[in-house]
Order: structure tokens, then sequence, then C-alpha cells
């Protein structure tokens, strides 16, 4: 894991190993405390997926699993011990900060940026757009959405950023919306390693029917016509012949 220098954010506890092996193979989890000056992270993931995550801005603990898959459950008090390591993890934090001033914060800005619809899309039918980031660090980014050049915060969430193998980052964010013809929405990252903000944008557009059947069945026709037509040929040709 790439080696990461401590400024604005401190990440007090990395836990990441195999701990269980089954028929289906190795499963990997990991849980991460972090905090800054003005914001703070409690993390559990497993195979690359969240598990739970404290929201400390609605103070509450959050499954984020789909509904399609089998619950996984969570440690009751779970949100009540996030709340008190955040207590612990500043005070850390203030310690270092104090202890390592003069070294310089290392930042890594995103690496992708990019925005798609969760669901194919069809004219009128409920939907939500993804704004997805990866490669950066020290975390978060900031996500800001638009709809036609204007500002749109209901419907929208994000995640808690996620680690990459690499020490580096990824985080996303949604934003639900009902797709009408014109319609063109924007995603806005913003982070401290960027000279400027990054931003995607999404066009709402009726799909075209695909031109691929209807070529590959005219080429098909047109070679099969040739096939008898030079059969043929040499049909007469051997009558000649004999």
């Amino acid at each position: 894991m790439k080696t990461k220098t401590m400024m604005k954010m401190m990440v007090v506890l990395v836990l990441s190993g195999v701990f269980c092996v089954s028929a289906d193979g190795p499963h990997k989890d990991i849980a991460i405390d972090g905090c800054s000056d003005s914001d703070g992270e409690k993390m559990y993931g497993l195979d690359g997926e969240e598990v739970w995550y404290a929201d400390f801005k609605h103070g509450k603990g959050v499954k984020p699993q789909p509904s399609f898959v089998d619950p996984i459950d969570y440690p009751a008090g779970a949100y009540e011990l996030a709340v008190a390591n955040q207590q612990t993890c500043r005070n850390d934090l203030k310690t270092d900060l104090e202890a390592y001033k003069d070294v310089p914060l290392e930042k890594d800005p995103p690496s992708s940026h990019m925005i798609y619809p969760k669901d194919g899309v069809e004219l009128g039918e409920k939907n939500s757009l993804i704004c997805h980031v990866t490669g950066f660090y020290p975390a978060p980014v900031t996500f800001s959405w638009t709809k036609n050049q204007e500002n749109v915060t209901e419907g929208s969430s994000r995640n808690v950023p996620y680690p990459n193998n690499d020490g580096t980052f990824n985080q996303f964010s949604t934003l639900e919306f009902t797709p009408k013809l014109g319609d063109i929405y924007s995603c806005m990252v913003e982070h401290l390693a960027l000279d400027h903000p990054l931003v995607k944008f999404y066009d709402v557009q009726v799909s075209q029917p695909s031109v691929g059947p209807a070529v590959f069945c005219g080429v098909g026709l047109t070679v099969g016509l040739l096939g008898v037509a030079a059969g043929t040929f040499f049909l007469i040709k051997g009558n000649e012949c004999s």
C-alpha cells in the first residue's frame, strides 16, 4: 500500500486481511476510523463493498447494502462507539499536527471521474445518476450537481470514501432523476489536489434502434443471392461441357 503522510486527515485504524475461507474462496474485510478538523469517518467493508458506516451528519449508523442481498448485521452500539472514537482521533490528530507541522502534505488528484445512469434510461421513468471518482488522496472529495445549469441538492447523496489497494480513495455520489429529453445534468468534483474542479455532463437522449441486425441481414441476403447466381452459372457450364 502506498505510504501517505498525514496532515488534514488522520486514519487511526486500518485493518485488512483474510478472515474466512469458504467454498467460495477467501474473504477480505477492512475497518477504518478517521477524522479531520471538520469531518470524520467510521466504516466497515467486506470484499470491496461497504457493509456499515457512521453517518455523523444525521447521527446514525447506515447499512448501505441493496435490498436484494441478505443483510449483514452489525453490532449494537456501533454508532455510539464511533462517536467516542472520533474524540480520541481528534486528540491524536492535534498531537500529531504539532509534532509533524513541517511535513508537507502528499496530495493525489483524482485519476478517474465518470457519470452514468444506474439503470437503463427510459423517458419519464425514475432513475439515478451515479458520479464516481477514484485515485485521490487525501479523502474526501466534494460533489456538486446541476440540472440545466441550476444547482440541485434534493435527491442527492454520497457514500463515505473507500480505500483503494494503492492507498488512494474512491467515492461516489448519486442523484435521483426522471429522464426528460433534452435535460442536461452535470457532476462537479472538487479536491485540494486539483487546480480547478472536474466537471462531467450527462445529456438525456433517446436511444436509437441498432442498425446492426438490419446490416447483417442485408449482407447475408446479398451473399446468398450471389451464391445462387454462382451455382446457376457453374450448372449451365457443366451441362454445356457434357
